[in-house]
């Protein structure tokens, strides 16, 4: 019988007897009656106390597929506060650790563990109360917890009997390496470990021996025909440098009753294009980046996560990991790194069983190369074809930049901040700075004039 069909025909009321019914309750208040495919093949290895590398799509629903046998290991086991820290999950992001931790909230509605998430841009002072006070399952961010590790007397993780690393080709890509290393080598060698990702390449499993005492089982929950998941409708679509704003205005006017993230290359990029659609154009946009506090991202993230419809401008701190409900389209308006990172893009839709997303990337003409690019990675994209959008966005936006000093401001800055990604581009056989005319790249902006640019040594 195919794994897949073995799924198919596979719901979490088998488990009963084998699982504390505590765990079944929650799953069922939860509306979460079958497993996924990584669930269903990661939780008899870990249930038996195997360290294992989970390798899955993103929005296969790997957080359950760790978070279930933590819970069991830990009721069994009769873990209580006295004891410390049983169970700790790494997240790359505040984002990805805050919403792991929501979900095990829920997870533990009729168990009694505690849990506490402990992430960087809150106050270290409210982390050291709640680690005094003890939690069963810490959900935290690398940088915060070996800080904690190393300088937070109480933190006791003598008996820590589980160590998840979440995302861990993210959590390498973010420079977590040393942090995780720290980590290990201060935590009890006698443990479980898994490790989830999205990719799993020589980086990754090289984490994996450094994290793990005995050799993994390596369970692949992902279709060798394809790198992202059968729901999603994804396609290219060429527009000229000059007419990007008039586009995104067109596509979002279309898509008021949808839910829309749009993804840019830059922090400065997204304020300037959220507040010329929030301010000017009166749409319904969040934004979300890694330069703002910790509190707004929170609250923008819970806002796009309980709205039925509307838009997020957003970095790649949104590219990973995070599961917000019913999104529509993914809107790559900026060029993504690579490969990987296009598929963690278009990977916040389609999420789940038997979900459908859309996604489209704008792409210059002497851009198209990169679908070459993503066919190496089993990413295929149909050509999409738009009606020319209206010239009247353009004129309203360069009006704009010319009599509101505030947007010039902003458009400036977004606009080197978008050459300067450019410029460094990993792939610059195919996002060449001297392919692109400065000049058209400053009217997406709003210029009718080139602003002075410093940092390249040819200009056109």
């Amino acid at each position: 019988m195919e794994i897949e069909e073995i799924v198919s025909q596979s719901c979490y009321s088998m488990l009963k007897g084998k699982i504390d019914n505590k765990i079944l309750k929650a799953l069922k208040t939860m509306g979460i009656e079958k497993p996924t495919r990584i669930q269903a093949e990661a939780l008899p290895y870990l249930l038996r106390g195997q360290d294992i590398i989970g390798a899955a799509k993103t929005g296969s629903g790997k957080t359950l597929a760790f978070l279930i046998p933590v819970v069991e290991k830990l009721i069994k086991l009769k873990m209580s506060i006295k004891e410390g820290t049983g169970c700790i999950i790494l997240s790359p992001t505040r984002e990805l650790a805050l919403q792991t931790f929501k979900v095990l909230e829920k997870l533990l509605d009729f168990i009694d563990l505690s849990c506490c998430l402990i992430v960087g841009g809150e106050k270290k002072a409210k982390d050291v109360i709640k680690l005094k006070k003890g939690a069963n399952i810490v959900v935290s961010t690398p940088g915060r917890l070996l800080d904690h590790l190393q300088n937070t007397e109480n933190f006791n993780c003598n008996n820590l009997k589980i160590l998840v690393l979440d995302e861990a080709d993210k959590l390498l890509e973010a420079g977590f390496e040393r942090h995780i290393t720290g980590i290990i080598q201060l935590l009890p060698t006698k443990r479980q470990t898994a490790l989830f990702s999205a990719t799993v390449d020589e980086n990754v499993k090289n984490l994996a021996r450094l994290a793990m005492r005995t050799d993994p089982i390596l369970i692949s929950a992902t279709d060798k025909q394809t790198s992202t998941v059968s729901g999603l409708h994804q396609g290219y679509y060429i527009c000229p440098v000059e007419e990007r704003m008039s586009w995104l205005y067109k596509m979002l006017k279309k898509s008021r009753k949808l839910k829309v993230m749009v993804f840019f290359s830059s922090c400065k990029s997204v304020d300037f294009h959220y507040d010329f659609f929030k301010v000017h154009c009166k749409a319904s946009v969040l934004s979300i980046h890694g330069r703002q506090s910790q509190a707004r991202r929170k609250e923008a993230y819970h806002d796009f996560i309980e709205a039925k419809t509307g838009v997020l401008f957003c970095t790649d701190v949104a590219a990973r990991g995070l599961d917000i409900p019913c999104v529509d389209w993914i809107v790559q308006y900026d060029p993504p790194t690579d490969p990987k990172e296009y598929i963690h893009r278009v990977g916040r839709t389609a999420r789940g069983l038997n979900n459908t997303g859309n996604a489209v990337i704008l792409l210059r003409p002497e851009e198209v190369k990169f679908i070459d690019f993503l066919q190496k990675e089993k990413v295929y994209l149909d050509k999409y074809t738009f009606s020319m959008p209206p010239g009247e966005v353009q004129e309203m936006l360069e009006d704009l930049i010319l009599n509101n000093g505030v947007m010039k401001t902003l458009a400036r800055k977004a606009y080197l901040s978008f050459l300067r990604c450019y410029k460094t581009h990993p792939l610059k056989k195919v996002f060449d700075i001297n392919t692109l005319d400065l000049k058209l790249a400053a009217k997406a902006f709003g210029f009718q004039e080139q602003p002075h640019v410093d940092f390249l040594s040819k200009k056109k």
